[in-house]
């Protein structure tokens, strides 16, 4: 029973640890949130952001990642 969680918590930390890696060092690579479709308005104090092709360039990478990893 705890061989199994224990296992569980490992993948859970690794996938973590990999996303937030992506997240902090992929800025640097990856200009989401900064490509052409992505909507940015700004008036005086206030700010809005609509990632609109980050997303759904996102969406499209996650949907091939989960199609390769579980079938």
């Amino acid at each position: 029973m705890f061989h199994d969680f224990g296992r569980t918590m490992m993948l859970l930390g690794g996938t973590l640890f990999v996303v937030g890696a992506l997240v902090h060092f992929g800025g640097k690579f990856l200009p989401l949130g900064g490509l052409p479709g992505d909507f940015h308005w700004q008036s005086g104090n206030t700010s809005f952001s609509f990632p609109l092709a980050s997303s759904v360039i996102l969406s499209i990478v996650l949907t091939i990642l989960a199609n390769l990893l579980f079938r």
